[in-house]
C-alpha cells in the first residue's frame, strides 16, 4: 500500500494543469453601457463647463459691484463738494469785503472758517485749478475775451471765480476773462 500511497501523493505534488481561461462572452448590455458611459461623460462636462461659467459671471458681477460701489462714493463726495463750493466763495468774498472796510476781528474770525473749511476739502482730495500757463478748454471756462497790452492771445488776465478738481475730475472749471 505504500506504493499505491507514493502515487497518490505524486499525483498530488505534481502541478494541475492550468484551466483555459473563459472566452470572453459577447455581454448583450456591453454596447447599451458604454452609450451610457458616453452620455454621462457628456453631461459631466456640460455641467463642469456649466459651474466654470457661472463662476465667472460671478467674479464678473463681484468685480463690477466693486466699481459700482466706488464709483458711488466719488459722486457723493463730488455732490458734496459742490455743496460746499459756493460757500467757499462767500466766504472769500467776506474776506474781500472786510479787508476793504478794516475790520480785523470779522476777518480773523471768517479766514480761520475759511482755512478749515479749505482744509477739510482737500482732505477729501480737492485741489484748486491753476490758472497760469494760459487758457485750458479742458479745465477753464472764458467768460469772455479782451484785448491787453503785453499779454498774449489767450492768457488768462482775471480770475472770476475759482475752478477746482476732486481727484483727476473737474469739478467746477475756472471761469477766467482771457487776452484776446
Amino acid at each position: 500500500m505504500s506504493e499505491e500511497l507514493t502515487e497518490q501523493v505524486d499525483e498530488a505534488i505534481e502541478e494541475p494543469e492550468p484551466e483555459p481561461e473563459p472566452k470572453p462572452e459577447s455581454d448583450p448590455e456591453a454596447p447599451v453601457l458604454e452609450e451610457r458611459l458616453a452620455a454621462v461623460s457628456a453631461e459631466r462636462d456640460e455641467y463642469l463647463a456649466l459651474a466654470q461659467r457661472v463662476q465667472a459671471d460671478f467674479d464678473n458681477y463681484r468685480k463690477r459691484a466693486v466699481r459700482d460701489q466706488e464709483r458711488l462714493v466719488a459722486h457723493a463726495h463730488e455732490r458734496l463738494v459742490r455743496e460746499l463750493l459756493p460757500v467757499l466763495d462767500d466766504l472769500e468774498r467776506a474776506l474781500a469785503a472786510a479787508e476793504r472796510h478794516e475790520e480785523a476781528a470779522l476777518v480773523d474770525g471768517v479766514r480761520l472758517v475759511e482755512k478749515a473749511l479749505r482744509a477739510a476739502l482737500e482732505r477729501e482730495g480737492l485741489s484748486e485749478i491753476p490758472t497760469e500757463g494760459g487758457f485750458d478748454p479742458h479745465v477753464h471756462e472764458a467768460l469772455m475775451s479782451r484785448p491787453a497790452d503785453g499779454a498774449e492771445p489767450g492768457a488768462v488776465l482775471e480770475v472770476v471765480q475759482r475752478g477746482y478738481r476732486l481727484g483727476e475730475r473737474v469739478v467746477r472749471p475756472a471761469r477766467v476773462i482771457v487776452a484776446g
